[in-house]
């Protein structure tokens, strides 16, 4: 299969993608790396032995980050050969985008050029935290188009073997999984790390915490109770996952975020090769239920919400 080259597009605060993935893709400049303002960043990709580093079969060729200035450095970074002064740019020049955000209420008008122009689109997550944008989403890929959106967890080796089977623990009654910073930003962090193992069906969300403290009790229609925690300074629980059962239990920890993004990356240009999808886009209609249900529950003083309350047409 020939290259198939990608576009970096958009830069918020506190959110370093734009260098790290462009470093999977394509390698980068350790001087330059040295100087990106997520210390943690260069950090994890020292670690990663050189021929392991790079995710091979497709490219970063263009960037555009919302301070010009900030593309001119994770170009030098990542070795990325054209920085853009306009997103639109990039149509006709490359075979899909990465939108490199995570605050999910600009997602629709950062996508927007791109699904219309047919060039098909990974967002970051979340890929919405309000209703009528998850309809317009949803609306997009009926009428065909190529959009993906995860969290990295959803590829967490160290809770693949969940993914794998639960048997051993007989029946769920109570799950529980942990992230830092705020619900609408990371809680599809925590969201996404339980998803893949309960699978669908869940029913009703209802947050007691509040903007800061976010504990949200999700009903499962078959595996019980599931209780997602987002709170802004809890840093030392992110990935944090804990699955009770009628015969066992089990924990298990993030260990390799590096693995996490560079199989989440290989997912996306897996579909651009295949046209196949690498899980179904209800799974990221229902993952925004979750989060958009825990919003509202927040908000209406802990209602229970029922997630066929949050319409997607």
């Amino acid at each position: 299969m020939r290259q198939i080259n990608l576009a970096v597009l958009g830069m918020v605060d506190g959110n370093g993608h734009p260098y790290s993935w462009s470093a999977i893709f394509n390698g980068y400049e350790p001087n330059v790396m040295e100087q990106c303002p997520y210390p943690g960043i260069p950090r994890y990709l020292e670690k990663e032995p050189k021929e392991q580093l790079q995710l091979h079969g497709a490219r970063i060729t263009h960037i555009w980050t919302d301070r010009l200035e900030e593309a001119r450095h994770v170009a030098q970074a990542s070795l990325i050969p054209h920085v853009v002064n306009r997103p639109e740019d990039v149509i006709g020049q490359v075979d899909g985008v990465l939108i490199t955000t995570d605050i999910g209420s600009e997602h629709v008008e950062r996508c927007r050029p791109f699904i219309e122009a047919g060039v098909p689109v990974f967002v970051d997550k979340p890929l919405t935290d309000n209703e009528s944008d998850l309809m317009q989403f949803s609306r997009w890929v009926r009428d065909g188009a190529k959009l993906m959106s995860s969290s990295c967890m959803r590829y967490c080796k160290e809770f693949m073997p969940y993914r794998a089977s639960i048997h051993d623990l007989g029946e769920l009654r109570f799950s529980t999984v942990t992230t830092f910073k705020s619900w609408e930003r990371y809680g599809i962090h925590a969201l996404e790390s339980i998803y893949p193992i309960l699978g669908p069906g869940f029913i009703s969300a209802q947050n007691s915490g509040n903007k800061e403290r976010n504990v949200v009790l999700f009903k499962h229609r078959v595996h019980g109770d599931v209780v997602v925690a987002a709170m802004d300074d809890m840093h030392g629980a992110f990935g944090q996952l804990q699955l009770c059962g009628t015969k066992g239990s089990a924990s298990a920890v993030l260990q390799d975020t590096f693995y996490s993004f560079k199989a989440q990356l290989q997912a996306f240009v897996g579909y651009l090769q295949t046209g196949e999808r690498p899980f179904p886009f209800s799974e990221t209609e229902e993952l925004m239920r979750m989060l958009i249900a825990g919003i509202r529950s927040r908000e209406e003083n802990g209602r229970v919400v029922l997630l066929e309350e949050i319409a997607t047409e």
